[in-house]
């Protein structure tokens, strides 16, 4: 493609802002993969997941000079994340206006899972906890990434993600310990 493959993902962004196509095409085909693996582990429609990875570039290619800094990794995920969420709306209103029983899509496991995690318990327990430990362990946890991949998402390093993510893991447990006392276990 473009032979900006040994530049990191800031100089190719300026680039991209300076309407650079090729350097596009490279941090498409740096980032899409783990962008693509990301988002389906989000949602289990490939179409939906095809289009928000479309859309993510789109808005990198028209905003490109927004970005600072070298990585552009936590960047990428946040206007991912964000289409996602908005795709998601859009599907839920098109639901509501036009409901097609024989058509209804009955939730994954997985969707039950993260619909759980945002509304039940576990969900009420992150809220609980600060920001960077729910970062650590939606990005760990959730999204199944690597510690390496996890540090290089959220701009920290590898060992700030290992005692993040142990302390998020304790600080979950007393939430929820709050949230739900055992009466089977623990002391009297």
């Amino acid at each position: 493609m473009g032979g900006h493959r040994e530049k990191d993902d800031g100089a190719l962004l300026r680039a991209v802002a300076a309407g650079d196509q090729a350097a596009l095409a490279d941090l498409y085909d740096r980032h899409a993969g783990w962008l693509h693996a990301r988002l389906t582990r989000r949602c289990a429609d490939p179409e939906v997941v095809r289009e928000v990875l479309q859309d993510t570039f789109v808005t990198v290619w028209r905003s490109a000079s927004g970005h600072r800094g070298a990585e552009a990794g936590g960047w990428l995920w946040t206007i991912a994340a964000r289409r996602l969420v908005d795709a998601r709306r859009a599907q839920e209103r098109g639901t509501r206006v036009a409901p097609e029983p024989e058509t209804a899509a009955v939730p994954s496991a997985e969707d039950r899972v993260l619909a759980g995690l945002e509304y039940g318990d576990v969900g009420t327990a992150l809220d609980r906890i600060s920001p960077e430990l729910r970062e650590v362990l939606r990005a760990t946890v959730v999204d199944g990434l690597t510690t390496r991949e996890a540090a290089r998402l959220l701009g920290i390093p590898e060992g700030t993600v290992k005692s993040r993510a142990r302390r998020a893991r304790t600080e979950l447990r007393a939430a929820l310990a709050q949230l739900n006392p055992s009466p089977l276990g623990g002391p009297a």
